[in-house]
């Protein structure tokens, strides 16, 4: 093949077709059950909007305006890239068959990049803060003139319980622009002159942060019956700064690879083998009561 602009419009679009048709076929991320997305227009997006959790009240004289003077909660884009060189010796003798099967990772990873995100934050939650300054996962959250719990430690693996149900969710993810694969082959380009090789790469604009604390749980217990029951009644008896119940359902169990089979038995089984000094097998009172996600970026 004669290497010339032509000829590299067209490896631009056959490489575009590849990475279009992959990413449309690649697996549907979790982050989406997660995360609110969120489009952003700018550097950086203000979500102080989140910080209070007003709930509504008899109207009896003058309303009770709810300020968020003073409080902000900022998340800021970021930028992501996957880029890789094409040798032009590779174009001229028609090889570019050979860039196929990485173009195509390259789209599932940009596709599923976000769930590394959040499985990041979900790792992080029990020491980084979130817009209340407490650690996301944390025992002492301030509410009105006390606090409130979403961690429950133990000594075992981490599992995660959480509402999903409503339209603010747990984490945020914020879009600046999203992923495209975009080039630099201009027979000209410097790095075409000094190594032969023209470059195609994806990038996006994007951020995950924390949402909503009240809408998560962790739990370093072992999984039983006994402390997802425990998981439970604690997120939803958490109430608002007026001592309101928020009404939080947990629906959504969050565990690693490694409490897969435990996680299945606990949702799914009809019977329960517990011990039998205690009575033995029982009715499995939680089946159905949430939905599993079984997240492979949260194993150790």
């Amino acid at each position: 093949m004669i290497v010339n602009q032509a000829a590299l419009a067209n490896v631009y679009v056959g490489l575009s077709a590849v990475f279009n048709a992959a990413f449309q076929v690649a697996p549907e991320p979790w982050y989406t059950r997660l995360a609110m997305t969120v489009p952003s227009t700018g550097r950086s997006m203000d979500y102080k909007f989140i910080l209070d959790y007003p709930g509504m009240r008899e109207w009896v004289g003058d309303r009770v305006i709810r300020s968020l003077e003073g409080k902000n909660w900022i998340v800021e884009n970021r930028d992501y890239e996957i880029t890789i060189g094409v040798e032009r010796n590779d174009i001229e003798d028609d090889q570019l068959g050979l860039y196929n099967p990485l173009v195509s990772q390259m789209a599932l990873e940009a596709k599923l990049h976000p769930n590394r995100l959040i499985a990041d934050l979900i790792k992080a939650g029990g020491g980084t803060v979130c817009y209340d300054g407490q650690f996301f996962f944390d025992v002492d959250h301030p509410v009105g003139d006390g606090t409130a719990s979403n961690f429950d430690s133990g000594a075992s693996t981490a599992w995660y319980l959480f509402d999903v149900s409503r339209p603010v969710k747990p984490f945020i993810f914020q879009l600046r622009k999203p992923v495209e694969l975009t080039r630099m082959d201009q027979p000209d380009d410097e790095h075409v002159f000094m190594r032969k090789q023209y470059r195609f790469g994806v990038d996006g604009r994007y951020a995950a942060a924390y949402g909503l604390w009240q809408l998560a749980y962790k739990s370093t217990n072992t999984l039983s019956a006994s402390s997802y029951a425990a998981a439970r009644a604690a997120m939803m008896s958490i109430a608002n700064a007026d001592g309101r119940k928020l009404g939080v359902t947990p629906n959504l169990l969050v565990v690693p690879p490694s409490l897969e089979a435990t996680a299945r038995e606990l949702l799914n089984a009809d019977i329960i083998i517990g011990d039998p000094t205690a009575g033995g097998a029982k009715t499995n009172v939680w089946r159905g009561s949430a939905d599993l996600l079984v997240v492979p970026e949260l194993a150790n």
